[in-house]
């Protein structure tokens, strides 16, 4: 006989927003969460005032216990668990765990991660996928083992990636399909017919990863087509934003002023052109710069120090008596 999904005595492990919504829909629903595990507090701002995770803030309003090991692998941490009794754990945008934590719930843990595995395992699921042009992702949940993002499937849910979305949006997308997901987890994984299924590649299709992003992996090469420009943009805003180095020619020895330019919307002009890509136009305020087959239209940018503005606003505040250029 299946056991009581809401019986079942929950530990929940996540830290930043993606993970407060599934948490939520826990609580809201009935189920019992013996423990929240998050980080240590951090310290942050100019006066470094300790920060609580997101989930830490939800967790305390709500009245749940709250664990923050400094180390998952202490046998302090673990014996906290064990004496907890745990059915089942859960994971959302967490830190990778040692076997001896996921697999101590009498249902193992299982992890909700925002791709359709087995594509793009890794830090960055939902930017890459934006990146790399595609036009559906998804969330899945899986039972942990120890490789990364590699465990069989509970279930899955595909989300449609729009022209206009962005990271930050999909990410809100997918945090609500998420929670819903998480729900439905609970209840399959304890049904009498259950069956994690082995993640599969399909027949000819290229596994595609999602690695954590770094300042380089954000800069714009305005030598690429215009499209992987704008998935690039897409992908990374609102955060942590792509990004470019404006160069402008301000004396006859070739001496350069620069400045670095975020850039989270813009739009894109297909064309023929013989300039050289990055070059900048600016006509009745409006900015065009030379990609490999067009024209880059910014709309929404972030001068270095100073705060995020329309690009009117930015054109206004250059001053320049050269040839502009993006590097």
């Amino acid at each position: 006989m299946a056991a009581d999904p809401k019986a079942l005595r929950i530990i929940y492990m996540g830290t930043p927003d993606f993970a407060v919504a599934p948490l939520k829909a826990l609580v809201d629903a009935g189920y019992n969460v013996v423990a929240v595990v998050t980080m240590p507090d951090k310290p942050a701002g100019r006066g470094l005032k300790l920060q609580e995770s997101a989930v830490k803030k939800y967790a305390v309003a709500a009245g749940l216990n709250v664990i923050q090991p400094e180390s998952l692998k202490s046998d302090d941490f673990v014996q906290v668990l064990f004496e907890l009794r745990p059915d089942l754990g859960i994971v959302v945008a967490f830190k990778m765990l040692p076997s001896k934590v996921f697999s101590l719930p009498t249902y193992g843990t299982f992890n909700l991660h925002a791709s359709l595995l087995p594509q793009y395992r890794g830090a960055a699921p939902i930017n890459w996928a934006i990146i790399n042009g595609e036009t559906e992702t998804g969330v899945t949940t899986f039972l942990l083992n120890p490789r990364m993002d590699e465990g069989e499937i509970i279930e899955r849910r595909t989300v449609a990636i729009e022209p206009n979305d962005n990271a930050g949006t999909m990410h809100d997308k997918l945090m609500k399909t998420g929670a819903e997901l998480v729900l439905k987890s609970v209840e399959k994984l304890v049904s009498d017919d259950f069956v994690a299924e082995p993640q599969q590649l399909p027949h000819g299709a290229q596994l595609k990863p999602a690695p954590k992003i770094f300042k380089e992996t954000c800069h714009i090469d305005f030598n690429a087509n215009g499209k992987t420009i704008i998935n690039l943009i897409r992908g990374l805003s609102p955060y942590p934003a792509a990004w470019a180095e404006l160069a402008e020619n301000i004396s006859e020895s070739g001496d350069t002023d620069r400045g670095s330019v975020k850039i989270f919307s813009a739009t894109f002009e297909p064309m023929h052109v013989v300039g050289t890509p990055g070059t900048v136009s600016i006509e009745n305020g409006k900015m065009r710069i030379e990609c490999g087959d067009g024209y880059i239209v910014p709309q929404m940018v972030q001068p270095a120090g100073k705060q995020r503005m329309d690009v009117k606003g930015y054109i206004n505040g250059l001053r320049y008596s050269g040839k502009l250029c993006f590097k």
